[in-house]
């Protein structure tokens, strides 16, 4: 038979254990609460970088776009539905050795947009002044005279295609700032779209089409 002072000994072991084991289970049950929580408000934020793999459809043209919100230039413009206009703005590696270039492209219905190739042969042409600028290899530049509103403007063509690329370059609006040109051109069915950039893209004028066309096939404008 066990002495009190024996049983004693023999119960304080047990007890040690049992508390042992309710302290694990109440830090398990702890740690299991907060990865529920922890789970629950992944789920409610939304992850960094959301926004540019998101997009809303935009009916322009007869044709459903598919457009991130990141490529949007105006905020308003973020609803989905038909629109006459969208205004997006890509960053695209068109600059001086590669750089980074904010190309605007607002994408039209096809019947309120004539191409530069176009207005080429049929506007451009008759206004076209004496003297050819020296520019980007491959392209002709020429200034525009006075009349009807291209005072200060030049226009760039590729004079070997069939097709050719033209841009329309604006001389500076201000002291130190860059020249911009537009370039109007037809997509896929239905959408044409014209690009505002730098005149310092003129330069990758050759690539502008291969980097620029598969970012707009992208959200079903071609």
């Amino acid at each position: 038979m066990l002495t009190p002072s024996a049983q004693r000994s023999d119960a304080s072991p047990v007890g040690f254990n049992i508390a042992a084991i309710m302290l694990v289970l109440a830090l398990c049950g702890v740690a299991l609460a907060y990865a529920i929580d922890a789970a629950s408000r992944q789920n409610r934020e939304v992850p960094h970088g959301f926004e540019e793999q998101t997009a809303l459809t935009r009916t322009i043209g007869g044709r459903d776009l598919e457009i991130p919100l990141s490529w949007f230039r105006y905020a308003e413009q973020r609803v989905e539905g038909f629109a006459k206009q969208i205004d997006l703005r890509l960053s695209a590696p068109l600059g001086p050795n590669g750089e980074a270039r904010g190309i605007e492209v607002t994408l039209l219905p096809k019947s309120l947009a004539r191409p530069s190739s176009r207005l080429l042969d049929g506007v451009y042409l008759h206004q076209f002044l004496p003297e050819q600028l020296s520019g980007p290899p491959g392209l002709v530049g020429k200034p525009l005279s006075g009349k009807d509103g291209f005072e200060g403007e030049t226009v760039w063509y590729d004079p070997l295609s069939a097709d050719p690329f033209v841009a329309k370059c604006g001389a500076p609006v201000t002291s130190g700032a860059e020249a911009r040109c537009l370039r109007t051109v037809y997509l896929g069915p239905g959408i044409a779209a014209v690009y505002a950039f730098g005149a310092d893209v003129l330069a990758n004028w050759r690539s502008f089409d291969e980097i620029i066309e598969p970012r707009l096939a992208s959200i079903g404008a071609y």
